[in-house]
C-alpha cells in the first residue's frame, strides 16, 4: 500500500508540474486582455447625457467626459461591439426624437464613432 501511495505522489507531483506552466500562461494572458465594457457600464459613463438625450438643448460638460471616456475604454474591436449592443438595446424602444439626439451626441462631444447610434444597426460589423 504504501508503494501505490508512493506512485501516486509522484504521479501527482509530475501532472502538477505539467499543468503549472499552463495555468500560469492562461493568468497571464487573462491579465493582458482589456476588460470587457459591459451595458451597465455604459449605462453608467453615459448617465450625465440622460437630459440630452432626452429633452435636447446644450450637451453637459460631464455627459462629454463620459462619450470621450467611454470612447477610449472601446479600443478593441469586441469593446466596441459591446458597447454598439448596449446603444442599439436601449434604442430598440426609444422616439425617433430620442435616438436622433443619441445620434448626434458623439459629434457633439468632438468624437467619430465607427457606427451610427440606431435601433437597426449590426454590432456585428462594427471593427
Amino acid at each position: 500500500m504504501a508503494a501505490t501511495t508512493g506512485i501516486m505522489i509522484k504521479i501527482a507531483l509530475i501532472a502538477a508540474v505539467m499543468v503549472a506552466p499552463l495555468i500560469t500562461e492562461t493568468a497571464a494572458a487573462a491579465a493582458m486582455a482589456p476588460p470587457q465594457i459591459s451595458c451597465g457600464r455604459v449605462t453608467s459613463t453615459l448617465a450625465p447625457c440622460f437630459e440630452y438625450v432626452l429633452g435636447g438643448g446644450s450637451v453637459p460638460v460631464n455627459c462629454c467626459t463620459g462619450v470621450k471616456s467611454l470612447y477610449k475604454e472601446s479600443s478593441t474591436t469586441a469593446a466596441r461591439r459591446n458597447v454598439c449592443f448596449c446603444l442599439k438595446s436601449v434604442t430598440s424602444t426609444a422616439s425617433p426624437a430620442i435616438i436622433k439626439n443619441a445620434k448626434a451626441l458623439p459629434g457633439k462631444c468632438g468624437v467619430f464613432i465607427p457606427y451610427e447610434i440606431s435601433p437597426t444597426i449590426d454590432c456585428n460589423k462594427v471593427k
